[in-house]
C-alpha cells in the first residue's frame, strides 16, 4: 500500500511540475480560504450584535454561504482551468506538429480537477474552523456566548495564519502579511459596528 501511495504522489509531483500548477493552487487556497474566514467572521459578528441565541442559525448561515462559495469556486475554476489547459495543449500541438508527449494530456486532466478541488474546498475548511464552537453549542457542550468569542478568535487566527503562509510563499516577512490580514478583519469589524450604529440594532 505504501509503495502504491509513493508511486501516486510521485506522479502528482510530476504533473504539478509539468503544468507549473503549484503556485496557482496556493493562490486559490489562500484567496478562497480568506473569503471563507471573512464570510463567517462577518456572519458571526453580525449575529452577536443582533443577539442571535440559536447556534443552528449561525451554523446553517455560515455553512450555507461557504458551501455556495465552494461550489461556485469549484465549477468556476474547473471551467477556467480546462479552457487554459486546452489552449496550452493546442499551442504545444501546433509547435510539435501533433507530437505531444501523452503525459502532458494526463497532467492537464489531473491539474484541472486538482486546482478546482483546492478552490472549492478551502472556504469550506476555514468556515468549519470558525463554526466549530457553534457546533459544540448545538451539542450542548458550550454556552453560546463563549462560542461567539472563541469563533471570532479562531477566524482572526485563521486570517493571521493565512497571512503567515502567504508571506512564506512570497519569501518575505510572514508577520507583516499576517498583521495585514488581521487589519482587514479589524476593518470589517469596524464596518459592521458602524452599520449597527446606523441601523440602531
Amino acid at each position: 500500500m505504501s509503495k502504491l501511495f509513493r508511486k501516486l504522489f510521485g506522479k502528482v509531483r510530476v504533473y504539478l511540475r509539468i503544468t507549473k500548477a503549484s503556485g496557482i493552487a496556493r493562490r486559490y487556497f489562500v484567496m478562497n480560504g480568506f473569503d471563507g474566514a471573512m464570510t463567517v467572521f462577518g456572519i458571526v459578528l453580525g449575529s452577536w450584535i443582533a443577539g442571535v441565541s440559536k447556534s443552528k442559525i449561525i451554523v446553517l448561515a455560515g455553512l450555507g454561504a461557504c458551501l455556495a462559495m465552494g461550489l461556485s469556486g469549484f465549477f468556476g475554476a474547473l471551467m477556467a482551468e480546462k479552457a487554459e489547459r486546452e489552449r496550452h495543449l493546442k499551442e504545444m500541438e501546433a509547435v510539435t506538429n501533433n507530437n505531444v508527449d501523452p503525459i502532458h494530456y494526463e497532467a492537464a486532466r489531473f491539474v484541472t480537477f486538482y486546482v478546482a478541488f483546492i478552490d472549492g474546498l478551502s472556504p469550506v475548511l476555514t468556515a468549519i474552523i470558525s463554526l466549530m464552537p457553534f457546533i459544540l453549542v448545538s451539542a450542548e457542550l458550550m454556552p453560546i456566548w463563549n462560542a461567539y468569542v472563541i469563533s471570532l478568535t479562531l477566524s482572526l487566527a485563521t486570517l493571521f495564519l493565512l497571512g503567515i503562509y502567504l508571506g512564506k510563499v512570497a519569501k518575505e516577512n510572514g508577520w507583516f502579511y499576517g498583521v495585514a490580514m488581521l487589519t482587514v478583519g479589524a476593518f470589517t469589524a469596524l464596518i459592521v459596528f458602524l452599520i449597527q450604529l446606523f441601523l440602531g440594532v
